[in-house]
């Protein structure tokens, strides 16, 4: 007989399996682990993404260089290699979400942390989340500078300023992962 706490997470399991699968015949794209505390967020694939990813398109999206350097990053500073998801601000006609629905992605895989890959995420992110960045303290918090970890609607977010762009530069680079290791892993809430 099933205990009370393992009852929980099989509903818990099945609440979260029912809105992802909405959110992806909504035309959503989203990878990785649904339960993780970090989420990946890009706004522009290519071709080549969808060959690498197998079709799986948010898969694809970091399937390269700068995927592979956020996963060696986030990993170098404690996270579970699977504690990552990824969402695109795209659908699979390359054309923006709605912003209701970007926001309906983000608070179904309701990750601690949120790292803005690329111009196109950190525009659809600010839209998304206008009316709380503008009760930010500052202007760069509002503005979601690079580099400044703003928390906006009980999530960790963090504008990597074109993280792909930056890897061909050793001065940028670091300046990323200046910006990285500001976003520990914050542990187990309970």
């Amino acid at each position: 007989m099933p205990t009370k706490r393992a009852a929980r997470k099989e509903v818990y399991l099945a609440k979260t399996t029912a809105e992802l699968s909405a959110l992806s015949d909504a035309g959503v794209l989203m990878a990785g682990n649904a339960f993780s505390s970090v989420t990946l967020v890009k706004g522009v694939f290519d071709t080549e993404d969808v060959a690498a990813g197998a079709g799986n398109m948010a898969t694809a999206a970091f399937s390269y260089e700068d995927g592979r350097a956020l996963h060696a990053s986030l990993e170098h500073l404690g996270y579970a290699p699977e504690d990552w998801s990824a969402l695109l601000t795209v659908g699979a006609d390359g054309t923006p979400l709605a912003l209701a629905l970007l926001r309906e992605a983000l608070t179904a895989l309701d990750p601690a942390t949120v790292l803005i890959c690329d111009n196109e995420a950190l525009d659809a992110i600010r839209n998304a989340y206008a009316l709380e960045l503008s009760k930010q303290a500052t202007a760069q918090a509002a503005f979601l500078e690079a580099g400044i970890v703003v928390e906006v609607a009980g999530m960790r977010f963090l504008n990597l300023d074109n993280f792909a762009g930056a890897l061909g530069d050793s001065h940028q680079k670091q300046l990323r992962w200046a910006y990285l290791k500001q976003l520990p892993p914050l542990g187990e809430p309970y």
